[in-house]
């Protein structure tokens, strides 16, 4: 199993970006996926995590600015990102796992390979 990212850039603060992030390969729905992201010097955190059923969790730093939304058919998982800061400057990271416990505590089976996010001032 592969998870490809996609839609990663550079924005100006105020600005929206679209991240995407495909299952490929021997796919099966999973029971979670996820978004984790690591900026310069700093620890991989979760971003946003949501299960096959809709369920969602979100990190209190992007709380109604981001929406995580998921395609089970598709294997696809979606972040989207609106009024963007400096702060949310990162790496991000898709996972996914069985469990919905699993992708929040970064301990996902699978990781894609990370799309970088840039917000300027």
């Amino acid at each position: 199993v592969q998870l490809q990212a996609s839609g990663g850039g550079s924005v100006q603060a105020g600005g929206s970006l679209r991240l995407s992030c495909a299952a490929s390969g021997r796919v099966r729905t999973f029971g979670a996926m996820g978004w984790h992201r690591q900026a310069p010097g700093k620890k991989r955190e979760l971003v946003a995590a949501i299960t096959s059923g809709g369920i969602t969790d979100y990190a209190d730093s992007v709380k109604g600015r981001f929406t995580i939304s998921r395609d089970n058919a598709k294997n696809t998982v979606y972040l989207e990102m609106n009024s963007l800061e400096p702060e949310d400057t990162a790496v991000y990271f898709c996972a996914a796992a069985p469990r919905l416990g699993s992708v929040e505590a970064g301990t996902a089976d699978y990781w894609g390979q990370g799309t970088q996010v840039t917000v300027s001032s």
